[in-house]
């Protein structure tokens, strides 16, 4: 079409799709074209505005490696992963979380009562529930992919003083649904600033904190896998996390224990000399 203006281009766009595309990638890519079109008529954009827009995008790539995902981290602080999880969770289940960019792969396989702590400093703590359906039934055999931060706030991925999986399990329940490890209390963090993406914080005014939590990944056959993370209820970061991984039926109460209640079964029974922090929490999978 030769007559393109500025108030006609989304729709000439969308007369020059393909009458046989797939219709979820119509509808995507017509949506997509539609709401940028509409933010570049909204807020007048110019031409150095939409330089420095690809010159970011250009930069997250340039960053982009195995270990460091700019692009993921752009979508959590944007609000838009949270989106996704919060349309995508189900109401009677475990609520979503952020995946996040520091998620590994082929975790060790980490025993029902397993230590991940090692011989990092800092509190132990003992968590332990059940995975169960939304019937309140355990879930046996349902496997439960575990990662954190070490102490120092690094994720094995971003650190090279820590090994592969270092702070990662996978873990199979038995038929009871029952899961339990140990490993050190887990510690706020901020997420990468040097890049890209802190350049986005710092133009918003905005922070780079994440509160501390556990990562899960739970499946099981027959039902939806579940991506999450849990946060303690005295975070100072609960309230106002960068990526909005929050969610209300994730927050749990760390309780200290003394070291004679420490139960036995555990890899670390008869190894704790001191206090230390127990957190139970259930984990409600839906059915597919």
């Amino acid at each position: 079409m030769r007559s393109v203006t500025k108030d006609n281009i989304t729709d000439v766009f969308r007369s020059y799709m393909a009458d046989d595309m797939p219709p979820r990638t119509r509808e995507i890519m017509s949506a997509l074209v539609q709401h940028l079109h509409d933010f570049a008529r909204e807020t007048n954009l110019t031409h150095d505005e939409w330089r420095k827009g690809i010159a970011f995008l250009e930069a997250c790539a340039a960053i982009e490696t195995e270990d460091r995902h700019e692009f993921v981290l752009a979508s959590d602080v944007l609000g838009l992963s949270s989106l996704v999880d919060m349309i995508h969770s189900s109401a009677d289940a475990t609520s979503s979380s952020v995946l996040g960019p520091f998620h590994v792969s082929g975790a060790p396989p980490l025993p029902v009562g397993g230590d991940m702590k090692r011989d990092f400093g800092g509190p132990i703590l003992l968590a332990e529930g059940t995975i169960r359906d939304t019937e309140g039934n355990p879930i046996g055999g349902a496997e439960l992919d575990i990662w954190q931060t070490a102490p120092n706030g690094l994720y094995a991925s971003q650190d090279e003083a820590q090994d592969t999986f270092s702070f990662h399990g996978l873990m199979t329940v038995g038929e009871d649904g029952r899961y339990a490890f140990t490993t050190v209390k887990p510690v706020e963090y901020t997420v990468p600033s040097d890049g890209p993406v802190g350049d986005i914080l710092r133009a918003c005014g905005r922070h780079p904190w994440r509160p501390s939590h556990l990562h899960f990944i739970v499946k099981a056959p027959g039902f939806r896998t579940l991506v999450t993370e849990i946060f303690p209820d005295d975070d100072p970061y609960l309230d106002q996390d960068t990526v909005f991984g929050v969610r209300d039926d994730l927050v749990m109460t760390y309780h200290e224990r003394d070291a004679s209640d420490f139960p036995e079964g555990m890899a670390l029974s008869g190894k704790v000399d001191a206090p230390f922090l127990a957190v139970e929490f259930d984990v409600v999978l839906a059915r597919e």
